[in-house]
This record gives structure tokens, C-alpha cells and sequence, in this order.
């Protein structure tokens, strides 16, 4: 990227950059809120992390226009280190997780991505939908039955109000509702004051206040692991989202090295990590903001607001939140992949529902995209290795046989070659015809060698005819 480039994205249209920031922030607010306590942290954390990931993805980040902040699957990964070992755990996590993005960029294993199927993505963003869900179960367990009331409301006005109005958010709508009613008829629920304490200023440098041992990053690193990978993820197919809407290219390696900085920043102020949000950022395309300017206005308005406006927010029943939640947990669910199952091959669907099983099971993102991609590199490998035929022919006098290879030859079809081989055949010379065969790894190169000293063995001469010289240099590697 050039200098002028990234001037352009801070200086393009200002205005509407600006306006459309502000009003990414207040489709910001309920989300964070509510993922803060999902992940089991107060508001505060959530919140300033937010902050925090916007002002400096802006400055680092590789896509213009995308919105980022302490909500998705990153918390539901750091829930379990928050329930076992507490928010000081949480911070370190944080810190060796932006470390880890960082690595992740410079490395350009940014292009590992690429090996995620639609399958694994789809089973990827149903798990997350589940997982989102089954969080809010416990907000419903043991409450009122004014509870129920709100949270039926909240659903009303977030669904209902989008076919009035689209000018506000509606999920916002439902917060500033919910919370005038409790406040003007007080009633027995819980409020965001009950999570936690809200930040009323700026957030302050701190570090983790632990002791720095083998034991301690023992807990910390697969949290850590599970959190980046997760993040990068998430912000990639963000990222994806953006350039298909927008019709431009991002760059991929600059993103994951930006989240991985931004995370660190938030972790030396108190936040817990975050990454790319797919509903507020085609929010801000949708009003106008595709540079770097509107991702600054959303964090630094967000603070404005939180500062100005925080004894009200304090003051916001849980029952909006877990409202919202709800609409995203639907949302966020591919309900077309449940046709696909079916019209889909079986291998496809397989794919996707062992996705979402290790994801449900484990409560582990990372572990799930980890599954599906190991099970869609076994399939793929199965088919292709079906696609290998080997064909063979006697010449006249019965004294040379010639088989000719097609397909690809790698460590899963060597079993199909060395089967299609007769070994106790009468003819005296054998040719392994590859010229219409691709050898693809040593595995295939010394399965071919072996077959060729076997033959050799019983008295037969061999011929190998191959047209392509990188098989010649593999075959020749064996030898």
C-alpha cells in the first residue's frame, strides 16, 4: 500500500465517513454490552475494548470501512478462562492472543484461510448462532415473569420496527424502550449495573496482575490460540464481505497484523479482544462509510457517549440484552444450509454438521474450523484419488505389458496404483506410462520405485515413461 493510498482512506468524503461512524457506534453499543456478559465481564471491559480495537484498526488495519470491537465468537472462547481463572487470566490471553496475530500476518499465514470450506465457514457461523444462544439460558432460568415480558417486547420492537423505520437501529429502539419502562415502573429484574461497573473516563495502561510462570501460560496459551484464530477467522470473512460489497480488494496480511495490534493495545487498557463484526460493518457500508475515518468515529464516539451517558446505561435491563442476543443468535444462523443438508452431497453436509458438533461439544470455535478442515481434506483427497485409472495393454507377441496411469498420483492413490500392478503377469517387459499421470509427493515417487524393483525382482525389465520433469526430479529423489 502506498502512502497516497492510505491518505485516500482517511481523506475520502469526511462528512459521511463521520456520520456514518456515529451511527455504527450506537448499533455498537447493545452488542458489546450484551457479549460482555456473555464472555462474563463487565460492561467496561467490553466496552472499553472496543474503544480501543476501532481507534487503532483504523490507524493499522488492512480494510477501509470495517467495524471492529470486543463481540462475536472471541467471546464465547474467553468465557470459560473468565468463569475458571478470572479477568486477570483474560488479559494475558489478550496479550499473547494479538502476539500470536501479529506472527500470523508477518508469516503470510494469512493464506492458510484459503483452505476453509464454504462447509467449514457455514458449520462455523451455525455453531456460533447455537453457542450465542444457549448463552442467553440462563438469563431465563429462576426470573419473573416480567422477564419474559421484556424480553418479548425487545423481540417485538427488533423485528417489528425495521418495517417502519430504518433510520435507527432497531436493536437501539429496543434498549432506550426496555430501559424507560423499567425506570417509569420499576420492577423486579436485572440491570447492566448488576454485570459490572461502567467506565466513567478514560481507560488507564495496566498489565496483568499475575505471577509471569510455566503454570500460568500452561492455562493461558490454548485460550490465547483459540482467541486468534477465532478473531482472524472472523475478521477475514468480514473482510471478505466488504471487498465482495464493495467491489475492491483488502489487504489480508496487514488486517490480521492490525487485529493483532489493536488487541494488544486493548489488553494493556483493561479489554478483552476482539475482531471484525459483520452486522455493524455492512451497516456503515450501507450508510456511507468505506474509510478508515468512519471505523475512528465509531470508537471514539462510542466513548463519548459511554462517558456522557453512563448512569443510563447502567440502568438497562438484562432482558434487552438477551432480546437483542436472541435477534443476532437468528440472524447469525445459515437457515439455507439446513436445504442443503439435503440437496447437497452427503460428503458436503458431512462436513458442516461435524463442524457445528465439535464446536457445540467443546465449546471451542477454533477446534471445530480445525475438524471440518482436517475432514474436508480427507474428502477431497478420497475423491480425487477415485479419479485415478490405470489401464494396461499387451502388445502382440505377448511379451510387453503397458500400463498406462491417469490421474493424480499422491500418498492416497498409491494404494489404487500399486493394486491396478499384476505382478504375476508372463510378460518379460513392463512400461509404467505416466505421461498422462502427475506425481505429487514422495509418497507416490517411492510407491512407483517399488513397484518397479518388485517387478524387476521376478526377472522383468522396466521401462518408465513420464513427459513431465518435476516427476523425473521426484522419481530420481527416491532413487
Amino acid at each position: 500500500m502506498t502512502v497516497r493510498t492510505y491518505i485516500q482512506e482517511w481523506t475520502t468524503d469526511p462528512t459521511k465517513n463521520v456520520l456514518a461512524g456515529m451511527v455504527g457506534t450506537f448499533a455498537l453499543i447493545p452488542e458489546v454490552i450484551a457479549f460482555s456478559y456473555v464472555a462474563g465481564v463487565a460492561p467496561e471491559v467490553g466496552l472499553f475494548a472496543s474503544f480501543v480495537i476501532s481507534i487503532a484498526i483504523a490507524i493499522t488495519g488492512g480494510r477501509p470501512g470495517m467495524i471492529s470491537g470486543a463481540a462475536g465468537s472471541v467471546a464465547l472462547v474467553a468465557a470459560d478462562l473468565v468463569h475458571g481463572h478470572g479477568l486477570q487470566y483474560l488479559l494475558l490471553a489478550t496479550l499473547m492472543a494479538g502476539g500470536i496475530q501479529i506472527l500470523f500476518g508477518l508469516c503470510k499465514l494469512q493464506n492458510i484461510m484459503r483452505f476453509v470450506s464454504r462447509e467449514v465457514e457455514m458449520g462455523f457461523v451455525n455453531a456460533l448462532a447455537i453457542l450465542i444462544f444457549s448463552a442467553q439460558v440462563p438469563q431465563m432460568l429462576h426470573v419473573t415473569w416480567h422477564t419474559y415480558a421484556l424480553i418479548g417486547l425487545g423481540l417485538a420492537i427488533v423485528y417489528l420496527l425495521p418495517r417502519v423505520t430504518t433510520l435507527i437501529p432497531s436493536p437501539l429502539i429496543c434498549i432506550l424502550v426496555l430501559t424507560g419502562l423499567t425506570m417509569a415502573y420499576p420492577m423486579p429484574v436485572h440491570v447492566v449495573a448488576d454485570l459490572g461497573a461502567l467506565p466513567t473516563g478514560l481507560p488507564t495502561f495496566t498489565l496483568p496482575h499475575l505471577p509471569f510462570t510455566v503454570e500460568t501460560f500452561k492455562i493461558v496459551l490454548p485460550y490465547a490460540f483459540a482467541m486468534a484464530m477465532v478473531g482472524i477467522l472472523e475478521s477475514l470473512m468480514t473482510a471478505g464481505v466488504v471487498d465482495e460489497i464493495t467491489d475492491t480488494h483488502s489487504n489480508k496480511r496487514m488486517e490480521c497484523t492490525g487485529l493483532g495490534f489493536s488487541n494488544i493495545m486493548v489488553g494493556l487498557f483493561g479489554g478483552i479482544a476482539g475482531c471484525g463484526m459483520v452486522g455493524q460493518t455492512v451497516g456503515n457500508l450501507r450508510y456511507g462509510g468505506t474509510g478508515r475515518l468512519s471505523t475512528f468515529t465509531a470508537g471514539a464516539f462510542l466513548l463519548l457517549l459511554l462517558v456522557a451517558l453512563h448512569k443510563f446505561v447502567a440502568q438497562v435491563p438484562v432482558a434487552a440484552l438477551v432480546a437483542i442476543m436472541i435477534m443476532v443468535s437468528i440472524s447469525t444462523f445459515s437457515w439455507s444450509s439446513l436445504k442443503e443438508l439435503v440437496r447437497h452431497p452427503r460428503l458436503s453436509s458431512t462436513v458442516m454438521l461435524v463442524t457445528v458438533v465439535v464446536v457445540v461439544l467443546t465449546h471451542d470455535l477454533a477446534a471445530g474450523v480445525g475438524c471440518g478442515v482436517l475432514l474436508s481434506g480427507l474428502f477431497f483427497s478420497f475423491q480425487v484419488m477415485k479419479l485415478l485409472r490405470v489401464e494396461n495393454s499387451l502388445s502382440p507377441d505377448g511379451q510387453t505389458r503397458t500400463y498406462h496411469i491417469v490421474g493424480q498420483l499422491f500418498f492416497a492413490s498409491t494404494t489404487v496404483l500399486t493394486d491396478g500392478i499384476d505382478f504375476q503377469d508372463r510378460a518379460t517387459t513392463v512400461i509404467l506410462d505416466l505421461e498422462r499421470a502427475k506425481i505429487w509427493d514422495i509418497s507416490a515417487a517411492e510407491t512407483v520405485e517399488k513397484i518397479a524393483e518388485r517387478l524387476r525382482a521376478r526377472g522383468k525389465t522396466v521401462h518408465l515413461h513420464s513427459a513431465d520433469q518435476a516427476d523425473t526430479t521426484l522419481l530420481q529423489a527416491v532413487r
